[in-house]
C-alpha cells in the first residue's frame, strides 16, 4: 500500500514538473514551441497632437467651439478682441499714404528739375550767341581802331559788350550745373522715399497679418480636445487654448531587439485593440526607429557605473494602419493594441 502511494506521488510529481518545463518552453518560445510570429502588448495608437496657441497677446472675445468637436481646416476656433489691431492697421496705412504722398511730390520735383535743366540749357545756348555776336563786332571794331576809323568810344561799347556777353554764358552755365545738381538731388532723396514707401507697405502688411491672426483657425480637419479658452480670458502669445488631433493615426510598438531579426519594412501586421474589445485590425510596417527608446531618454544609464544586468533593449517600430477598416474610425491616439508580426512573410 505504502508502495502504491509513493509511486502515485512520484507520478504526479513528476507530471507537475514536465507541466512546468513545458510552460517554461512555451512561454519563452523555446523549441519546440519557437513560432516566426512576433508579439508585444507595449503598442500604442499614436497621432500629431497640435496644441493651439495665439500668435499675440489680449482678451478673448469669442470662443467658437466646443469639446472634442470635429472641424474643418480654416473653421475658426477662437476671436481675439481685435481693436486695437485694426486701429494699428488703419495707422500703417495712413503713414502708407503719407510717404506715397511725399515720393509723388518727389516725383513731380524731379520733373520741375528736369525742366529747369532745359530752361538753364536755353540760357546757356542763348548767352553763347550773344558772345559770338560780341566777339564778331569786337574783331570788326579793333582793326578799325587801328586805322582810326571809328571812335574810342564804340571800341569801347563793343568791347563791353563782349566782356558782358562772356560773363552771362558763365552765369547761364553756372545756373545748368546748379540745375543739374538739384536734380541729382532729388534722386538721392527719391531712393530714401522709396525705401520709406516700402518699410511703410511691410507695416501694413505687419498690421494685416496681426489682424488676421486675432482670428485663431483649425490649422487641419481633426477633432478637438478640451477647450481651455474662455471669454474675457487675458492670454499671451504661446498660450495653450486647446488641443486638436488630426485624423491621420498610426501604431508604434516597442519590440525588444531580440524580436527584431527577420522584420523589414512592408510586412503585413495584425493587431488587437483594448478598447474595441480585442477587435483585430490590419496594418504594415512602415519604418523602424534609428535607435532603441533608451537613446531617446532625458536621462540616460551609465552601465558603467557598478554591476550590469543585461535587459533587453525595445525598438519603436512605426506601422501604418491599413485603409478600408471601418473600426479604425474608432481608433485614438493612446489607445492600447496588442502587435503580431509574422517575420516569415514577406513586405508589400
Amino acid at each position: 500500500m505504502l508502495k502504491s502511494f509513493r509511486s502515485a506521488t512520484t507520478l504526479v510529481a513528476t507530471s507537475i514538473g514536465a507541466i512546468g518545463v513545458v510552460l517554461v518552453l512555451y512561454a519563452w518560445r523555446l523549441p519546440p514551441f519557437d513560432s516566426s510570429v512576433q508579439s508585444t502588448d507595449n503598442a500604442y495608437v499614436r497621432g500629431q497632437v497640435t496644441l493651439v496657441s495665439p500668435q499675440l497677446a489680449g482678451y478673448v472675445g469669442e470662443v467658437a467651439v466646443q469639446d472634442f468637436q470635429h472641424v474643418k481646416a480654416g473653421q475658426i476656433l477662437v476671436k481675439l478682441d481685435d481693436r486695437i489691431f485694426a486701429q494699428k492697421l488703419e495707422q500703417a496705412e495712413a503713414t502708407l499714404a503719407g510717404q506715397q504722398a511725399a515720393l509723388a511730390n518727389s516725383e513731380q520735383k524731379r520733373r520741375s528739375d528736369e525742366a529747369r535743366i532745359t530752361s538753364s540749357q536755353a540760357q546757356v545756348d542763348s548767352a553763347q550767341a550773344a558772345l559770338k555776336a560780341a566777339e564778331a563786332s569786337w574783331k570788326r571794331i579793333e582793326p578799325l581802331l587801328e586805322r582810326g576809323v571809328t571812335t574810342q568810344s564804340q571800341a569801347d561799347q563793343a568791347r563791353a559788350a563782349l566782356d558782358q556777353s562772356t560773363a552771362s554764358l558763365h552765369q547761364a552755365q553756372a545756373a545748368l550745373e546748379v540745375s543739374r545738381q538739384d536734380l541729382a538731388s532729388t534722386l538721392v532723396s527719391r531712393q530714401s522715399l522709396e525705401a520709406a514707401v516700402q518699410g511703410a507697405q511691410a507695416a501694413v502688411r505687419l498690421a494685416e497679418i496681426d489682424l488676421q491672426n486675432t482670428r485663431i483657425v483649425a490649422p487641419e480637419d481633426g477633432k478637438l480636445g478640451e477647450v481651455g479658452a474662455r471669454v474675457g480670458q487675458y492670454v499671451a502669445a504661446g498660450t495653450q487654448l486647446l488641443a486638436l488631433v488630426p485624423e491621420r493615426i498610426w501604431v508604434i510598438a516597442n519590440f525588444k531587439e531580440t524580436q527584431l531579426a527577420g522584420m523589414e519594412a512592408g510586412q503585413p501586421v495584425t493587431f488587437t485593440v483594448d478598447a474595441l474589445q480585442h477587435a483585430q485590425l490590419n496594418g504594415h510596417i512602415e519604418r523602424f526607429s534609428p535607435a532603441a527608446g533608451l537613446e531617446f531618454s532625458v536621462i540616460r544609464t551609465d552601465n558603467a557605473t557598478g554591476n550590469f544586468t543585461k535587459v533587453a533593449q525595445r525598438v519603436p517600430v512605426r506601422i501604418a494602419i491599413d485603409p478600408d477598416q471601418a473600426l479604425a474610425e474608432h481608433l485614438s491616439p493612446g489607445m492600447s493594441v496588442v502587435v503580431s508580426v509574422d517575420t516569415k512573410a514577406r513586405g508589400i
